[in-house]
């Protein structure tokens, strides 16, 4: 593999550097070699039923479990990072505009819909989880623990691979996952790829192109599958 490949290249780089640093040898042969450039790896996105599964409506709707699912829909919806989820300001969501104000990575702001499916979720969580799990006390965040506190992205973390699978997800979810998923789907239902470079506050597009390449291999097996030549 390429990995195994630049692995030898930097190995024996740096055992030749030391035979002529001791004075066993002249010149380090590979010390004009390149090493092999890595592929960059697809990242994994969920299918649509697997989406469905894990978006399910909890049974019993307990303040915990609607921040869950609430807090999941939306990762879904917005396609933001965890960790810009967690962090997420009260102030960050307006209920009015249908958009959330996130501050990416450099400090960076943007604005991404949520769609009427999001904001009924958060309008429901506003008005009667989050009073619950406040008990009176006062947070400036959105999203908050049974404490009042804001949530850790490791907490959250454990509470998507917990939902996986209790949803009977058998993939090995990551917490980039469903915004994995937001773009994959966007795209394969023929959003405009900047507009999705926005969303994601990706600073270069080539960043989100990484995206249309899952497509092309969904494509691709669809032609394998279908086609008398495939």
């Amino acid at each position: 593999s390429h990995r195994s490949n630049a692995r030898r290249v930097s190995a024996l780089n740096s055992f030749f550097s030391f035979l002529t640093r001791q004075g066993g040898i002249d010149r380090n042969p590979f010390a004009m070699v390149d090493l092999p450039k890595s592929g960059r790896l697809l990242p994994k996105a969920l299918s649509m039923e697997e989406v469905n599964r894990l978006l399910k409506q909890p049974d019993i709707p307990s303040p915990l479990r609607v921040r869950n699912w609430t807090m999941l829909l939306l990762l879904y919806s917005t396609g933001v990072r965890v960790s810009e989820l967690v962090s997420l300001p009260l102030v960050g969501c307006n209920m009015e505009s249908g958009f959330l104000k996130v501050v990416g990575k450099g400090n960076k702001e943007r604005l991404i819909p949520f769609g009427t499916t999001a904001g009924e979720a958060v309008a429901g969580y506003l008005e009667s989880s989050r009073p619950q799990l406040l008990k009176g006390r006062k947070s400036t965040f959105l999203f908050i623990t049974n404490r009042a506190k804001p949530m850790t992205r490791a907490r959250f973390w454990q509470i998507i691979k917990e939902t996986a699978g209790a949803a009977g997800v058998r993939k090995s979810i990551s917490p980039h996952m469903l915004r994995h998923s937001f773009a994959t789907h966007l795209l394969a239902n023929g959003a405009d790829l900047r507009a999705v470079q926005m969303m994601l506050g990706h600073a270069d597009i080539a960043t989100t192109q990484i995206y249309t390449h899952i497509d092309q291999d969904r494509l691709k097996s669809i032609h394998r599958s279908f086609h008398p030549r495939g």
